[in-house]
């Protein structure tokens, strides 16, 4: 893992605060603003921002390859309006994440069949 990442993470953990953590979006978020009056999408290789004119605006980064974009906790529940919140929501991505322990997250003291259990 990547000192800045690990940097964040102690934050996030040790420090007990989630501002800087990261959640990834499909790129596909933008194309709401994007050719609209009133609304600019700008970017460099890592990083970009959305602005409304006369309004709010986000800055995330965009990783390799520009398929998916991400920003921080603190600035998608600071700088997005509610009505914006879920439709950034609607656009999230885990990759890698297991669906069944997200499940389980969301429905503690829930039943489901995950497999034998066994030592690690």
């Amino acid at each position: 893992m990547p000192d800045y990442a690990r940097r964040i993470a102690q934050r996030t953990l040790v420090g007990r605060d989630p501002a800087l953590l990261q959640l990834l979006f499909d790129a596909s978020v933008l194309e709401r603003y994007r050719g609209r009056a009133g609304w600019s999408v700008i970017r460099t290789d890592s990083a970009g921002r959305v602005k409304q004119d006369g309004g709010w605006s986000l800055d995330f980064g965009i990783a390799e390859g520009d398929a998916t974009v991400h920003a921080s906790f603190e600035a998608l529940t600071q700088n997005l309006p509610d009505a914006e919140r879920e439709h950034w929501a609607a656009h999230a991505l885990a990759p890698g994440l297991r669906e069944n322990f997200l499940r389980m997250q969301l429905a503690p003291g829930s039943c489901f069949d995950d497999g034998d259990v066994r030592t690690w």
